[in-house]
């Protein structure tokens, strides 16, 4: 039998009343992709933490190639080889490429005896590992100039100039196009080649069983269900994360109530919405269809104009957004949220100036609206002063919406709210936006899924380069070759 890369035995890990993980065992050989999956706050990120250093066991030990080791941090993980790459990129967006994939060990060289960094070879050894991975950028442009999945190719160089003996990838292709899904996979199957272990955290179930030679579920912190290649479908997958099946959700008869937003100028691509509506934006990355949400949330860096139930307003910063009740929920999940606060302060932060009376905060009102979107959107664990990083993806998505619920928006402008978060949840938070626009709200839903958006909307606008290139009506069926036409150009 083949000794494995890394293997973890009988872990546990506490966090106050909450136990993350119960005597978990799971290990990965050279050469395989071990696939990891289970609901939001199953413990699939505090097992990938204590396999990459960040956080230590209280019980049960690591081993590499079979040899007992104890991480003292994540430098130390990454000296033995366990590069982790987070679903949200631990790149400096203000520095180059080459910059960004020399971060932690430049090459130097000395210059009167001053030790400098030695920026030519930094830039061969840039461009020497995104040759493996098929990309030639402009070494000197800045990460914040990228796509996503340009992005993402830049921090697996950053891996690969390491000697990476363990990959773990967190929702790798969370905001990828198919284009680009086979891309990295052609890459990891040349990884895997080389002997290089992955471990593989998705929600994207048919994913998981396409590329996974094995399979561990995790379920309230415990090992549920360990399976091979063959030995399990999808039904299988969401049997053993959920305890039970879980079905699409029905779709609802639109109903359309009187217009909450408009553009002011008159123009062939202007977005409507009304209450009680669901639009779907649907584009590919680089769209523009993200673009369209920031905008109307003041983030455009111009000024909108525009009706807001019939009354003209401009928005020129999200704090005008927010006065005419508008909330928003980006992409990427840390630009919404301030890590090291409370679950508690991120959800009340747009809404201190209803909650405050003589310049002070009525702490017991407070407490009680938290903990009623705590428990209407099922915030797990329910501790209101735990930090929100240490929620899981899912948890923190929730905590934006429970956010914009309590200042009471009718207008929710959401950017891949479902992206990276397991089944369960995805239906979950269908059900919470079709309740909200049953309650009257409208909802702008931008999402790359085209099946996501005709299960959950009334309307799908089609965006190609920052413009509405198709418009359809669930009334009249989606016709899905003509979005795919439309969002393609």
């Amino acid at each position: 039998m083949t000794t494995p890369a890394i293997s973890a035995r009988s872990v546990s890990k506490r966090f106050g009343a909450t136990q993350a993980l119960h005597d978990v065992g799971f290990d990965v050989v050279p050469g395989e992709v071990h696939a990891l999956i289970g609901e939001n706050g199953a413990g699939k990120s505090t097992l990938v933490r204590i396999l990459s250093g960040t956080q230590q066991p209280d019980h049960g030990t690591l081993a590499i190639e079979g040899h007992r080791i104890r991480f003292g941090g994540p430098r130390d993980a990454i000296a033995a080889g366990i590069i982790a790459i987070p679903q949200e990129l631990r790149l400096i967006p203000a520095l180059s490429i080459a910059e960004n994939i020399a971060l932690g060990a430049p090459p130097l060289k000395r210059t009167l005896g001053v030790p400098v960094i030695d920026r030519a070879r930094m830039r061969g050894v840039a461009r020497e590992q995104l040759a493996q991975l098929d990309f030639a950028p402009n070494l000197d442009l800045r990460v914040d100039r990228l796509s996503f999945a340009e992005r993402q190719l830049v921090a697996l160089a950053k891996a690969l100039r390491r000697e990476c003996r363990v990959l773990i990838l967190d929702e790798p292709t969370a905001a990828l196009e198919t284009r680009e899904i086979d891309r990295l996979f052609a890459i990891l199957a040349r990884l895997t080649g080389q002997g290089t272990a992955i471990v593989y955290v998705s929600h994207r179930l048919e994913e998981v069983v396409a590329l996974a030679d094995r399979c561990t579920v995790l379920r309230d912190g415990k090992t549920v269900a360990v399976g091979r290649r063959g030995n399990f479908k999808v039904a299988d997958l969401v049997l053993a994360m959920t305890g039970h099946a879980v079905f699409p959700t029905a779709t609802r008869e639109s109903v359309a109530g009187h217009v909450l937003l408009e553009d002011a100028a008159e123009r062939a691509d202007a977005i409507q919405l009304r209450a009680s509506e669901v639009v779907g934006l649907a584009g590919l990355l680089g769209s523009g269809a993200g673009a369209v949400l920031r905008r109307l949330f003041g983030l455009g860096g111009e000024a909108v104009d525009l009706l807001r139930a019939g009354v003209p307003a401009r928005i020129t910063n999200p704090r005008e957004a927010v006065r005419l009740g508008i909330g928003f929920l980006p992409d990427e999940r840390r630009a919404g949220l301030i890590m090291n606060l409370s679950i508690r302060d991120n959800i009340l932060l747009a809404s201190l100036d209803r909650l405050s009376r003589s310049g002070r905060i009525d702490r017991a009102r407070s407490d009680r609206l938290v903990m009623q979107f705590m428990d209407l959107l099922e915030i797990r664990p329910q501790q209101p002063d735990l930090p929100v990083a240490a929620l899981s993806g899912g948890n923190q998505q929730k905590v934006i919406l429970a956010r914009w619920l309590a200042r009471e928006v009718d207008i929710l402008l959401l950017n891949e709210p479902t992206q990276g978060i397991d089944v369960a949840a995805k239906s979950q938070i269908h059900k919470l936006i079709r309740d909200f626009a049953k309650r009257g709200g409208g909802v702008l839903f931008q999402s790359s899924d085209l099946a996501e958006l005709a299960l959950i909307c009334e309307s799908i606008l089609a965006i190609h380069q920052g413009h509405i290139t198709d418009r359809q009506q669930r009334s009249r069926g989606f016709d899905q070759k003509r979005l795919h036409d439309a969002i393609g150009g």
